[in-house]
């Protein structure tokens, strides 16, 4: 579900990173990429409002900013990055490290 709204709301550069063996934070992680403040805001906010319809309760940390927006939705973890940012971080390389990262198709 998180995939698929991200594709639908022209996310780009999204990585999917299978948590299970590495931490108990979550079993996935999905890092995409908006171009703006203002796509990733409406990124994020889409991604939520389907994670409700389903029942899932996810908390969000980033707005109003929007150059990072964090969901936490228990066991998918979906964090939104504007690029320049999202490069500073570097979170793929620090969950990577061990096990590769799936590109989204």
């Amino acid at each position: 579900m998180v995939l698929n709204r991200l594709d639908d709301m022209k996310a780009e550069d999204t990585l999917t990173i299978d948590l299970r063996d590495k931490s108990s934070i979550g079993d996935y992680m999905v890092i995409s990429s908006g171009r703006s403040q203002r796509h990733v805001g409406s990124v994020a906010d889409r991604v939520v409002e389907d994670l409700h319809k389903a029942g899932i309760a996810a908390h969000v940390e980033g707005v109003p900013h929007c150059d990072w927006v964090l969901i936490d939705a228990i066991d998918v973890i979906v964090h939104v990055f504007r690029p320049e940012v999202r490069t500073f971080y570097n979170l793929e390389k620090m969950w990577s490290a061990s096990r590769p990262a799936r590109r989204a198709s």
